[in-house]
């Protein structure tokens, strides 16, 4: 099983899709994870950790936060070590 963790920037405003991506992974591999973990960080960080493997870096992505990459990005891992 894999553990999800959300680092979203605080002052940003980020919350609002960490939230979401949360939600969508839950609904789509709920079962198939141990959790989802939202992390409150700071200077525009929004990163996405399957177990200590970073999947999603918005800095990698032009800023975006692409939630059908990332949900694709989570299935990948997840089924990689399932």
């Amino acid at each position: 099983m894999t553990e999800i963790n959300i680092e979203y920037c605080v002052p940003c405003g980020l919350l609002e899709y960490a939230v979401e991506t949360q939600e969508m992974l839950l609904e789509k591999f709920g079962q198939d994870l141990d959790g989802v973990r939202l992390q409150p960080g700071h200077g525009g960080v929004f990163k996405v950790h399957a177990d200590d493997d970073l999947v999603w870096d918005k800095d990698d992505h032009d800023g975006e936060i692409d939630l059908e990459a990332i949900t694709a990005a989570v299935h990948d891992r997840a089924h990689a070590h399932a």
